[in-house]
């Protein structure tokens, strides 16, 4: 062949490179679109005073469950009398720390923010009575009172 088909081949190659280069960065970048941020859910469930509740409830039932960048945070869900409601309280360190703990069958009061997670309510907890103690896991401007690098 002439000179001008040995000056093509490293052309071919050099693309031939790119594109495969590109394909595998684009074919390694998908996992990433899936993905949600750590702190997404924790960042789109702020308390706001201005849905601020007062109510009681049974316990139901206890759960430990991943929320945000935690995977040890407490929730209880309670009977009302007209349904169930959803009560994000807090990290279980700081839970243990406290040296409270919450059971089926606890009748508690308790004053949260109303806030919407996808399609369902839940009330982020600042404060909760149980029998003559009250508990208080958020300040008055809603802010969590634990540290949230260690839960405590």
């Amino acid at each position: 062949m002439s000179s001008d088909s040995n000056h093509l081949a490293p052309r071919r190659v050099s693309a031939r490179f790119l594109l495969s280069t590109a394909l595998a960065l684009f074919i390694g970048s998908i996992p990433g679109f899936g993905q949600a941020s750590p702190l997404k859910s924790t960042s789109l469930l702020k308390y706001d005073l201005q849905t601020e509740t007062k109510a009681k409830g049974v316990v139901d039932d206890v759960k430990v469950f991943s929320f945000g960048a935690r995977k040890d945070f407490v929730q209880l869900i309670l009977k009302d009398g007209g349904g169930t409601v959803v009560l994000y309280m807090c990290p279980k360190p700081f839970e243990d720390e406290m040296g409270i703990s919450f059971a089926k069958g606890d009748e508690i009061s308790f004053t949260g923010s109303k806030v919407k997670q996808e399609e369902s309510e839940v009330i982020l907890a600042r404060q909760v009575a149980k029998g003559e103690e009250t508990l208080t896991f958020r300040d008055a401007k809603g802010s969590p009172v634990w540290d949230p690098r260690t839960g405590k």
